[in-house]
């Protein structure tokens, strides 16, 4: 059976679960667990991409993080890459290091931000590395401690987590805290890694009863939410896939879309790839940047190798052109022949 693809967008919030390879430890040493949060501070800085919560075990990583212009593929891309070459780097070892697929969870965020949040930093303390609450909001290898003010990651976004609590940090961080103790007891919480409508219902038997055999009920383990939220993924996936398979039918690439671009910008394709920042040429290049990772499905960086820029300013420029595309209603059809 296929795998199937990832979901993403911009503003989806996953759930990243990270193994190494056979199970085996991706950190030997705190050495490589500030490296690899090193590199976790420098990409998501760059990218601005939120990080909610976080935790380093022995031989797998749990982050909660929401989209933002940069996809997560390539995001994941450069932190597990990078890290992969510097362990053997540092460790004399050749070969991969994580399995092939690490697991991305589409979250409902209302329902579901605050329970992950706890049960991502519990993880140390379920695992008996910390022996107790005390112990884990000193503990530096998850968000935890960041999120109580012992440890420092201004990579890390506390103040969405602490403002669900209350206005005032004090106050906020004695009530995540508490929030934090309560969860202890529910021990592992399998109903917080995906299951789609099928967990959303209460599993396999209780969706039968429900729907007492009169309709097909559809799983998913990309997707941790409720049935309506859980629906609504798929639809606009579905819609993605179809306007993607569209364009791809009528002969729609990024050649055609660039010569479209430029004549209604007034420009030729060459001065469209030119660098430099001029503001007509800077709207136009935004502008087909965004429809070409959004409409046609390209990523940033097989966009940046197209058009000879990086990927930052791939992802700088899709925001800005959703910005343009929005505000003069363009739609990618303005563009074709």
């Amino acid at each position: 059976m296929p795998r199937q693809s990832r979901i993403d967008a911009p503003g989806a919030l996953h759930h990243l679960i990270i193994r190494g390879i056979e199970r085996k430890a991706i950190f030997k040493d705190d050495a490589d667990r500030y490296g690899f949060i090193e590199r976790i501070e420098s990409i998501f800085s760059e990218t601005d991409t939120p990080c909610f919560a976080w935790a380093l075990m022995s031989n797998h990583v749990h982050l909660l993080t929401r989209t933002a212009q940069t996809p997560l593929a390539t995001l994941m891309r450069r932190l597990l890459t990078g890290y992969a070459v510097a362990f053997n780097r540092r460790h004399h070892r050749h070969g991969h290091l994580f399995q092939n697929r690490y697991k991305s969870i589409l979250c409902q965020e209302d329902a579901y931000l605050l329970e992950l949040t706890r049960y991502i930093h519990l993880n140390p303390l379920r695992a008996g590395i910390v022996k107790d609450i005390d112990a884990l909001n000193v503990y530096p290898f998850t968000g935890h401690s960041v999120i109580m003010g012992i440890q420092d990651a201004k990579w890390q976004n506390t103040e969405k987590i602490l403002g669900m609590f209350a206005k005032y940090k004090k106050t906020a961080r004695r009530k995540y805290r508490e929030f934090v103790e309560g969860g202890i007891d529910a021990g592992r919480r399998p109903e917080l890694v995906g299951g789609g409508l099928i967990r959303s219902v209460g599993g396999w038997k209780q969706a039968k009863i429900l729907l007492k055999g009169q309709e097909r009920v559809k799983g998913d383990e990309r997707i941790l939410g409720d049935t309506d939220f859980v629906q609504d993924v798929l639809n606009r996936c579905n819609e993605n896939y179809m306007r993607k398979y569209r364009l791809a039918a009528q002969g729609v690439e990024l050649d055609t879309l660039s010569k479209g671009v430029a004549a209604y910008f007034n420009l030729t394709c060459d001065r469209l790839y030119s660098p430099g920042r001029y503001p007509a040429v800077v709207q136009a290049r935004s502008v087909l940047c965004f429809l070409a990772v959004r409409q046609l499905g390209l990523t940033a960086t097989e966009l940046a190798r197209k058009i000879g820029l990086t990927q930052p300013a791939i992802s700088i420029s899709v925001k800005r052109g959703e910005g343009i595309v929005k505000e003069r209603r363009f739609d990618i059809s303005d563009f074709l022949p």
